[in-house]
C-alpha cells in the first residue's frame, strides 16, 4: 500500500502552523517539501510544524526536512521550528530547533514583530508593474526609515519585474521584509523556469545586465522553486553612498 502525508495550515495561530501525518518516506518527501516551501513563500516572519503524527520510513527520512533549511536558510529568512512527540526527537539531526508541543514552539518564538515590517503587493504582467513596485518600496522605506536602501531595492525590484513581464507573463507578488540590519526584496511569480545568471557580459553585448545589476547590489541574492512556480530574493544592506 502506498504512503501518504497528509497536512493542515493553520493560519489563525500567530505564525502559521504546519500539522504533517502519515508517514514520510522516499514517496512522500516531495509532498512534505512542497507543502513547508509553499508556506514559507508568502515570507512569514516564522513557521511552526507539528511532526506529532509523521513517522519516519527510514531515520534518513528526516533529511527532507534538512533541505528545507538549507534551500531558505537565507530567504525568506524565517524562523523554523518543529515540535510533537515522538518524531520530533528524530528529526534533531535536520538542523531545526526541536520543541516538544505547539504552546512550547510558539512560546520560544515569543510574540511577532510589529505591524508593518513585512509588505506585500500584487502586481499583473504588464507596464507599469516595475514603476508600481518602485512605489511601494518608497513608501515602505519611508516608513522604515531606511532612505538607504531605496536605490538598490528599486533597482532589484525593477530587474525581477520586468523580467517576469518580459519572460514568465504571469501574476506575481512583490515582497519586502525589514528585518534586523537589511531589507529583502522578493517576487513570486508562476513560472518554473529558473533566474539565469551567467556573469558580466562583453561591453557590446545586447541586455542580460539585469541579474548581473542585483549581483551588483545585493548583499545577496538567489531563488526559490516552487511546484507552481518560484520565488526571486534579494537582501540588502545600507548603501552609505550617493545614489
Amino acid at each position: 500500500m502506498p504512503s501518504e502525508v497528509r497536512h493542515l495550515v493553520d493560519r489563525g495561530q500567530a505564525y502559521p502552523l504546519v500539522r504533517l501525518s502519515g508517514v514520510l518516506d522516499d514517496a512522500t518527501g516531495d509532498q512534505v517539501r512542497s507543502v513547508l516551501l509553499d508556506v514559507l513563500a508568502a515570507q512569514p516572519e516564522a513557521v511552526v510544524v507539528d511532526v506529532g503524527g509523521l513517522s519516519l520510513a527510514a531515520v534518513d527520512a528526516a533529511g527532507v526536512l534538512r533541505d528545507v533549511l538549507a534551500d531558505t536558510r537565507d530567504w525568506p529568512g524565517s524562523r523554523l521550528v518543529l515540535c510533537g512527540t515522538p518524531e520530533a526527537s528524530a528529526c534533531r539531526s535536520t538542523g531545526w530547533p526541536v520543541r516538544p508541543d505547539t504552546p512550547a514552539a510558539f512560546a520560544a518564538l515569543g510574540a511577532p514583530s510589529p505591524p508593518g515590517r513585512r509588505v506585500g503587493a500584487d502586481l499583473a504582467p504588464a507596464v507599469g508593474a516595475a514603476r508600481r513596485a518602485r512605489e511601494v518600496i518608497t513608501e515602505a522605506c519611508a516608513r522604515w526609515d531606511r532612505p538607504d536602501v531605496v536605490g538598490n531595492a528599486s533597482i532589484v525590484a525593477t530587474e525581477m519585474v520586468n523580467n517576469v513581464v518580459a519572460h514568465a507573463g504571469t501574476s506575481m507578488c512583490l515582497m519586502l521584509a525589514l528585518h534586523d540590519d537589511t531589507v529583502s526584496v522578493a517576487v513570486r511569480d508562476f513560472s518554473a523556469a529558473p533566474p539565469r545568471f551567467s556573469g558580466p557580459v562583453a561591453p557590446t553585448s545586447y541586455g542580460g545586465r539585469g541579474l548581473l545589476l542585483v549581483d551588483a547590489v545585493a548583499a545577496r541574492w538567489g531563488h526559490l522553486p516552487l511546484t507552481d512556480g518560484k520565488v526571486v530574493w534579494a537582501q540588502l544592506s545600507g548603501d552609505p553612498g550617493p545614489a
